[in-house]
């Protein structure tokens, strides 16, 4: 299992256990017993795989998980360390979306490219908390430290330490990071 757990997976299990992650025990249980760090696990394997056999084989192994836990996150997709999936589920992820570090997604939730005016995919920063049923949709820059409240619809730039409500989405600017609470077991670099 140590082979297959680099430093990028490891920062990913570490979203979810904190110090625990380092335990064989516990890799066994995230790999195989839940469904979004399984996905997490395949995603990771299948898009940092450096040959065409091995990443062939990955890819099988993240369309069957795809199956399994209806989470679409192309392996192309650029995604920092630290991601987690909070909650499995009908989860999309455009493949030019970016995303950066400790990225927390729930259930439910749209990453998606869009046309016309705000043509592309969105970029989105660090520490950021995607809730159940947002989404986010075309060139949209969303800062770092952004909570993306339940149900929200995000197609317009977000700035740092901001929570987004609503459909349209309407922004309420903090002083200081509203994701702290939800961004368990930081990456910290």
């Amino acid at each position: 299992m140590g082979l297959f757990f680099n430093k990028t997976l490891q920062d990913d299990l570490y979203r979810y256990e904190g110090d625990r992650s380092r335990y064989f025990k516990t890799k066994l249980k995230y790999v195989f017993c839940v469904p979004g760090f399984t996905y997490v696990f395949f995603f990771r394997l299948a898009s940092q795989s450096r040959n065409k056999l091995t990443r062939a084989f990955w890819n099988i192994c993240l369309h069957i998980t795809k199956v399994i836990t209806h989470i679409q996150i192309p392996a192309t997709t650029k995604i920092g360390r630290g991601f987690r999936i909070v909650h499995f589920g009908h989860i999309v992820v455009n493949p030019n979306a970016i995303i950066g570090r400790n990225f927390n997604i729930y259930q439910g939730c749209l990453i998606g490219n869009a046309q016309g005016k705000r043509t592309g995919a969105p970029v989105i920063g660090d520490n950021v908390c995607m809730n159940a049923n947002s989404i986010v949709i075309g060139n949209a820059k969303i800062g770092n430290n952004v909570l993306i409240a339940p149900g929200a619809f995000v197609n317009f730039d977000v700035p740092d330490n901001s929570i987004v409500i609503g459909n349209p989405g309407q922004i309420i600017q903090r002083d200081s990071s509203p994701t702290a609470k939800y961004i368990v077991y930081p990456i910290i670099d």
